[in-house]
């Protein structure tokens, strides 16, 4: 048996992160895997059925041992998603305290809220063993983007807590050049090569499926709809196509989340709803067929630049899927479209040029589409391969 690995992550399954695969995956190579979770609530903001404080509080998933530690679910507002922020890592401290778990490292998955790692590092520090930690969200940078609060007051107090978390860390991972540059800005000098680049991955199942017959150019999105996605782009886009007399481009929206109310309401204030189909949340085994609906996958942000350091993981399960992408993006993400040659990329926030965009690519022949799908794939092997990155990953934890 090769060394237990405690996973500390706020979300697991059947909530839908990347973790859940890289569980699964080392359980499949040979360790033995603890994960120490919340109570899934993600991204409705209401427990799952079957699951609560006294419900389901273990279960064993593909050969993972999973402990739900109680927490606040995230509702609709801010102030549920603050309880929830401050629930998980408040809960978790007694669970460090208390628990019989014995683990040779910890390996902690960051999503937002970064104080959850509070949790990991605590038994690390406790047991004496390493603590990795791969970063998903960037704080304080995240908090200042999603509440619009910059006062120092906040910020450093945040700020402080990430640095006692990445100073307890034997080595951290960010999902993009740019995280790992930001990333050190808050590491010791002595203390830079603890941190480097280590990119999502698309799970096996994201496979290239043939394309289904449909009426018109369909443009598909895949994800969560939350403010950070700033999807309200695409109605004033919308909008714009439909001036210039065009009446064949469709949008497909699949997925849920905190901001689909005010997406809805800013489709209806354009007058285009007859543009837009929602399939709503589906399982991502689910996703690769939707995607064979479409004729180009679509990424986007909230104009904040922030953004402009993110990778985001649906970028990898579009590629692996081999399809040609439309995306309202700067900085890593239109890097890589640039680099790989699969899609088109307006800037953020610049529903002009998106709509010109996406008006091109309607125009292209389907063996130029064909090709810029295939282009999609081939980067995506090259750069964002699974067996190599868990093989990669497989020096530090094995």
């Amino acid at each position: 048996m090769k060394k237990h690995i405690l996973i500390i992550c706020q979300y697991f399954y059947p909530e839908q992160f990347r973790i859940n695969d890289m569980a699964f995956e080392w359980v499949k190579r040979g360790y033995k895997v603890t994960v120490v979770t919340g109570i899934p609530n993600y991204p409705e903001g209401k427990f799952y059925p079957g699951y609560g404080w006294f419900k389901n509080t273990k279960e064993t998933i593909n050969g993972v041992e999973v402990h739900r530690i109680p927490l606040i679910a995230r509702g609709k507002g801010k102030f549920g998603l603050v309880m929830n922020y401050f629930s998980f890592p408040f809960f978790g401290f007694w669970w460090s305290l208390f628990t019989k778990i014995k683990a040779d490292e910890v390996f902690m998955f960051e999503t937002s809220p970064m104080n959850q790692c509070k949790v990991g590092v605590r038994y690390a520090r406790m047991h004496h063993i390493p603590c990795y930690l791969y970063v998903q969200d960037l704080w304080p940078d995240n908090v200042e983007m999603i509440t619009g609060i910059h006062s120092p007051f906040v910020l450093k107090p945040i700020e402080r807590m990430v640095r006692k978390i990445y100073k307890g860390c034997t080595h951290i991972w960010g999902t993009s050049p740019s995280f790992v540059t930001e990333i050190r800005k808050l590491v010791d000098e002595d203390e830079q090569d603890k941190v480097s680049f280590w990119p999502q991955y698309a799970e096996e199942f994201y496979q290239p499926q043939p394309k289904k017959e449909h009426k018109g150019f369909n443009v598909i999105f895949t994800g969560n709809i939350g403010q950070a996605q700033g999807l309200e782009i695409l109605p004033f886009a919308a909008k714009k196509i439909r001036d210039e007399g065009i009446r064949n481009i469709r949008f497909t929206i699949v997925g849920d989340g905190r901001a689909r109310k005010s997406f809805e309401h800013s489709i209806t204030q354009h007058g285009v709803w007859d543009m837009f189909e929602f399939a709503g949340r589906v399982k991502p085994e689910e996703v690769p067929a939707l995607l064979a609906t479409g004729d180009a996958a679509f990424i986007s942000f909230a104009d904040d630049e922030l953004f402009a350091k993110t990778i985001p993981a649906k970028l990898q399960s579009y590629m692996a899927c081999a399809m040609p992408i439309i995306a309202s993006a700067r900085g890593e993400t239109a890097r890589i479209i640039n680099e790989a040659d699969c899609g088109m990329c307006s800037d953020i926030g610049d529903a002009e040029e998106l709509a010109v965009s996406i008006i091109a690519m309607s125009k292209l022949s389907p063996e130029r589409l064909a090709q810029l799908g295939e282009n999609s794939r081939n980067y995506n092997k090259a750069h964002f391969d699974k067996k190599t990155l868990m093989d990669e990953m497989d020096a530090f934890v094995g």
